[in-house]
């Protein structure tokens, strides 16, 4: 069995990094090497890795949300590499409740304080689902922090960071933090760090919450092909 992390693809240096380290500490617990992949922008494409890696392979999407690329984009890419045979692809990360640790800890490193108000900003999305699983991280993140914590966009969907920041200051936040729901620098990022917010966090990036969530898609995987 071979192991492709599949991520969305950015033009940023930096963003490349942060997936070739998610990657390799998925590979450190697992214990194995792990393949990098990006669905859009940059290569290595999908097709470019399956056409090299001997099967069966287990696909996993490094997406915090289930939207179009998870749903269609990637598993039309392994079709048209013909390799739907040999291929088998694990749900993304999603808003599995094991990542709330990492985005407190991420908020924690970037300074935010107690009474500051938070908004969770994601990439955004058309999918009304992969909506769904960003706000159903704010809620988690509300229920910690004891205050509500809305929802903003980089992209695509409404209202969008820089809005948000807005509004909760008119509202009379003295400081506004971002929750940043996003796993890799990019462009996406830098819109943040845009937005006129007091603290911004960093993207989770390689926490050993992520790593570790990535692999146990993995192993669920291989235990349900056992069973």
């Amino acid at each position: 069995m071979t192991v492709l992390l599949v991520a969305h693809g950015t033009r940023h240096l930096a963003g490349a990094r942060t997936v070739r380290e998610l990657a390799d500490g998925v590979a450190a617990r697992l214990g194995q090497p792990v393949t990098v992949a990006y669905a859009d922008v940059r290569g290595p494409t999908v097709a470019d890795a399956l056409a090299r890696l001997p099967g069966p392979v287990t696909l996993v999407p490094a997406f915090l949300a289930s939207g179009y690329h998870v749903r269609a984009d990637i598993p039309a890419q392994v079709a048209a590499a013909g390799r739907t045979a040999d291929v088998t692809m694990t749900p993304a990360l999603g808003a599995d409740p094991a990542l709330l640790a990492a985005l407190v800890d991420r908020l924690a490193e970037a300074g935010v304080r107690e009474g500051d108000a938070v908004v969770l900003a994601a990439a955004g999305s058309s999918d009304a689902g992969a909506r769904a699983e960003a706000h159903a991280m704010a809620r988690r993140l509300g229920r910690l922090l004891r205050g509500p914590v809305p929802v903003a966009w980089a992209a695509t969907a409404e209202p969008a960071v820089a809005e948000e920041v807005a509004r909760l200051r008119s509202s009379g936040a003295a400081r506004v933090a971002v929750a940043t729901w996003l796993l890799a620098p990019g462009l996406f990022a830098d819109r943040l760090r845009a937005a006129g917010a007091d603290v911004v966090a960093p993207p989770l990036g390689a926490h050993p919450r992520v790593t570790a969530t990535l692999a146990g898609r993995v192993h669920s995987r291989l235990a349900a092909a056992v069973s």
